[in-house]
């Protein structure tokens, strides 16, 4: 937990207590339905809460954002990124309904009011988004041809709509068929050695579609 404070100090106690209470609704359903490694579990707000927070630091979504996550699995990015944007709109989907459970539960015992989840494939959403985030679900080719035509066209943000994209490694192959999208190293606002090789892909709107 004091790491999320160490890079986002300026929380406000509600986000402070739901925060802090990630770490044990994530152990208590894991004991359940395993979403998360037994050897990243000890390391929740690194490998996890803490990496989804790194598109905050790329973007700070506006009041009415729309914003899906596309294969959430336990609730990840959307989840940390909902308690750090409450005024912004989540809707978490997978396809694998044990994960929207614990979804689910994580969001009920939080009284998040902004995330709705549901099981559901990502070619299967009905309506458009400012960006679509999401934790290296797949390849971002496939991902493309998922979800190309549910981005809204009217931006609200200096950054373009469109994908945001946790991944990690050497992505040149991959992106070789999208010269304009931007790789943010997220060793460059995070020091732990796990962001080493993590970075935040954004894929804007007009070069997707």
């Amino acid at each position: 937990m004091n790491e999320i404070l160490k890079y986002f100090p300026d929380l406000t106690d509600v986000q402070k207590e739901q925060f802090q209470k990630l770490d044990f609704l994530y152990h208590d359903w894991n004991e359940k339905i395993n979403v998360i490694s037994r050897k990243d579990i000890d390391a929740l707000y690194t490998k996890h809460i803490l990496h989804s927070l790194g598109i905050a630091k790329i973007i700070k979504f506006e009041p009415g954002t729309y914003v899906l996550d596309v294969g959430t699995g336990g609730g990840f990015p959307g989840i940390p990124l909902a308690i750090l944007f409450p005024e912004t709109r989540f809707y978490l989907i997978d396809v694998i309904a044990k994960k929207i459970k614990v979804v689910q539960g994580v969001v009920d015992a939080l009284d998040l009011k902004n995330v709705k989840a549901e099981q559901l494939r990502a070619e299967n959403v009905k309506g458009d988004f400012d960006f679509i985030v999401s934790r290296a679900v797949t390849n971002m080719p496939d991902f493309v041809s998922w979800i190309k035509d549910k981005i809204k066209k009217k931006h609200k943000h200096e950054l373009k709509n469109g994908i945001l994209y946790l991944k990690g490694g050497d992505l040149t192959e991959e992106l070789k068929d999208f010269p304009k999208a931007t790789e943010y190293n997220l060793a460059d606002f995070f020091e732990d050695e796990f962001f080493e090789t993590k970075k935040v892909v954004h894929l804007p709107l007009k070069f997707i579609v």
